[in-house]
């Protein structure tokens, strides 16, 4: 064992040194900067186990970064560096790779596919142009498929489809198209079509130049063999190719006018040139109204080449077009930071995406949302964990930099205050009426998401307190998703996590990378509170310090069902308005402290409080008295009301999607129900079954585990949060006594 360890160490330390190596390579990054126009920044997104990382290494091995492929299941590729990756066989951290191919330049991140991770999507796909979106070729769109394609919505990203693992027995390249179709709601434009013969993929067709790719297995696949396809010497493939063309080009013309002219003049689906219907997936695949659909099998070699070639072809350029905010920068330095990771030798390493001007070594960097200046200290192009230090990269590229010690992922960066000033008052006159909109832009760029888990850790010792904590700020930095808070009651610190691997993963890291042999509590669920009443209350507060007298008589009332931004609402009737209207801006600064400090905290288990309203209707405030009593005399009120007002708690219920042979259904429902869940769905997927259910939280610790034992280890699950739900009675009752043990 600890022999295959260390070769396996050794082999990965080996193929280490091939990155970046090969001349031609170098050159390239180092005196060759490519145009705006030849650059793509580009993501891998799938569920996961789909093939992302195998998709990657084959990219890396084919542009000739390095010498020879790595495997997840022997845990050397380039993109899975951290040794949790390796030892896990997935991906758990955003990967950045830069490398050429054919005279462009492509900045790739390869994603993680596991929800527990879904905030390093979240960060990568803000600075994104264009994704591939990577499908299991027998199981089609699957759960976190949905979960990215949604993210990716958000951020309008134009993709493109890849269908791997076309060489399975079970792969079906048309029902993927149609769980593409039906699941997504996206018009599929499948450009490839497969080659199978006797169950095994020798090929693919390439629909628009009507010619037939094979793939080597000697050299794997590094051979790309194109063959045009004839009517006289293939037959029934000629006329199978076709046809798909044919209903391609028919498909394109309903999405595309120009290419709708082009028919009509011609008078025929069957004269339209290659190049045309090149130009027309561009413009259909920019504009999101279709997507290219191409398949293969990374882990055979087959198809790759062809995927590459479609990212230069249909995906856009990081071009910065009229509308970007990042216009008003003009020919200033504008990035935004996505990534921060921290390396042994080199410390914290800051990945930026650039959207206007150019980052050079040294210089001096102006963080717009922090309002802090820092210098730029070394200048990397990545490969991974590898890098490559250069003097200046261009705007539409990214960039990695050490030495800055403030900076955190969302950050706006530019060279100062005054170019900063400049480019808001611009966006501030072009855009009037959209004051928010220009303030979250110059603020962070990522939002949060709330954990599920919480979970405290204690160090071996005092003397490693320190060591810890330090740890725990590196952590997260890197992973905003990570909540770590010091509870008051029982002074210990407490991790907030999105799920249990999430939480288990940080321990390992710690364990690994920072050598402390911390301990973990138990794992408790992160329910909220809410109230089912409206309820109206007031209170008099009065507090006597040295000679002054300090006294706040307030009337407040809380809405349930609430789901406003704005949490302090304000009572303008007849009655209340003057009252309201004479508030002091400083005394209603102090208010809203206090009914933030409220909502923090239930009644019933500490939790925090969400969708209620606080109304304001009534304020009397003595002469004198200090903010911090007008600020409890807010937060004394909430809670009355709060206690009045029929509290109840909320606990997170989850999206669970389960894939097990059909003879371990039953046993799997049986499990199910005494779980509480709700079935909403069950499928049929070759041999297989997929049950998705709704499921509490609570319910699911371990359950990775018993699926597994119930399934005889054939069983897969992926778990996504989906919405808060009032308790019962009875459930309440019961988590209340789970967690405070009477």
């Amino acid at each position: 064992m600890l022999k295959h360890n260390f070769l396996k160490t050794s082999w990965c330390k080996l193929r280490v040194r091939y990155i970046h190596k090969n001349a031609a390579l170098l050159e390239a990054s180092k005196n060759k900067e490519c145009s705006t126009a030849k650059i793509r920044n580009i993501g891998i997104l799938a569920h996961i186990d789909a093939g992302k990382t195998t998709t990657t290494e084959r990219m890396l091995y084919y542009s000739g970064v390095i010498k020879n492929m790595g495997e997840v299941h022997h845990g050397n590729t380039v993109t899975d560096y951290m040794e949790q990756e390796r030892q896990r066989g997935i991906t758990i951290t955003s990967a950045a790779v830069t490398f050429n191919w054919k005279d462009y330049r492509f900045n790739l991140i390869d994603t993680p596919g596991h929800i527990d991770f879904t905030m390093e999507v979240e960060q990568t796909l803000q600075i994104l142009d264009g994704a591939i979106v990577v499908l299991d070729g027998s199981a089609g769109v699957e759960a976190q498929t949905l979960t990215v394609s949604r993210q990716a919505d958000r951020y309008d990203i134009p993709r493109i489809f890849y269908i791997n693992k076309m060489d399975r027995p079970d792969a079906d390249f048309g029902m993927s198209l149609r769980s593409i179709e039906s699941k997504l709601n996206v018009v599929t434009l499948p450009i490839q079509i497969p080659i199978i013969n006797a169950g095994v993929l020798e090929g693919v067709v390439d629909l628009i130049t009507m010619e037939k790719l094979t793939f080597d297995k000697i050299y794997q696949g590094m051979n790309l063999m194109k063959a045009k396809i004839t009517e006289s010497d293939d037959g029934k493939l000629w006329d199978v190719a076709s046809e798909k063309r044919r209903l391609l080009t028919d498909k394109l013309s309903s999405l595309d006018d120009k290419l709708a002219d082009i028919i009509i003049e011609q008078e025929s689906l069957d004269k339209v040139q290659s190049q045309t219907l090149v130009d027309s997936l561009r413009r259909v695949t920019i504009s999101r109204k279709g997507v290219p659909v191409t398949l293969g099998s990374s882990y055979k070699n087959v198809g790759v080449q062809p995927l590459m070639d479609s990212i230069v072809l249909y995906l856009p350029s990081p071009a910065v077009d009229q509308l970007s905010p990042y216009q008003y920068f003009e020919n200033n330095l504008a990035a935004r930071v996505f990534k921060i990771i921290h390396d042994k030798h080199k410390g914290p390493i800051t990945f930026f995406r650039i959207y206007s001007g150019s980052m050079k070594k040294g210089q001096k960097l102006y963080n717009v949302t922090r309002g802090q200046s820092e210098q730029c200290a070394r200048l990397y192009v990545a490969c991974a964990d590898d890098y490559e230090e250069v003097t200046e990269i261009s705007c539409g590229n990214v960039a990695a930099v050490n030495g800055l010690k403030s900076t955190i992922t969302g950050d706006l960066i530019t060279t100062s205050v005054s170019v900063a000033n400049r480019a808001k008052q611009s966006m501030l006159k072009k855009n009037p009426n959209q004051q928010d909109y220009v303030d979250n832009f110059f603020a962070s760029g990522v939002n949060l998401l709330d954990p599920v888990f919480f979970c405290s850790i204690e160090p071996p010792s005092l003397s490693v307190q320190s060591d810890l904590e330090t740890a725990l700020q590196e952590l997260q930095r890197e992973d905003p998703s990570l909540h770590v808070k010091n509870d008051p009651e029982t002074e210990q610190i407490v991790l907030g996590g999105m799920g249990e691997l999430h939480i288990d993963i940080i321990k390992q890291r710690i364990k690994t990378e920072y050598k402390i042999d911390v301990d973990l509590g138990r794992l408790q669920i992160a329910y909220k509170e809410t109230i089912q009443d409206a309820v109206k209350d007031s209170l008099c507060l009065e507090y006597k310090v040295g000679q002054t007298m300090h006294k706040v008589n307030i009337t407040m009332s809380l809405i349930p069902n609430y789901k406003g931004k704005e949490k302090l609402l304000l009572d303008k009737s007849p009655e209340t308005a003057s009252n309201i209207d004479n508030i002091h801006p400083r005394v209603m600064n102090a208010i809203k402290n206090g009914v933030n400090a409220a909502l923090l905290h239930g009644v019933k288990l500490n939790c925090p409080v969400i969708n209620v309203g606080v109304k304001l209707h009534w304020l009397e405030v003595v002469r004198g008295t200090s903010d911090t009593i007008i600020s409890a005399a807010a937060l004394q009120c909430i809670r009355k009301l709060l206690q009045n007002g029929n509290s109840v708690l909320l606990e997170p219920i989850m999206q669970l999607e389960i894939v097990a042979p059909e003879r371990y259904s039953s046993s799997i429902n049986a499990d199910l129900t005494r779980r509480r869940a709700t079935i909403q769905q069950i499928d049929i997927r070759g041999n297989n079954k997929v049950i998705r259910t709704l499921v509490p939280l609570s319910e699911l610790l371990g359950y990775s585990t018993t699926l597994r034992i119930v399934t005889s280890g054939n069983g897969t699950l992926s778990l996504e949060f989906s919405h808060y739900q009032v308790m019962t009675p009875m459930d309440e009752e019961e988590a209340i006594e789970k967690i405070r043990g009477f």
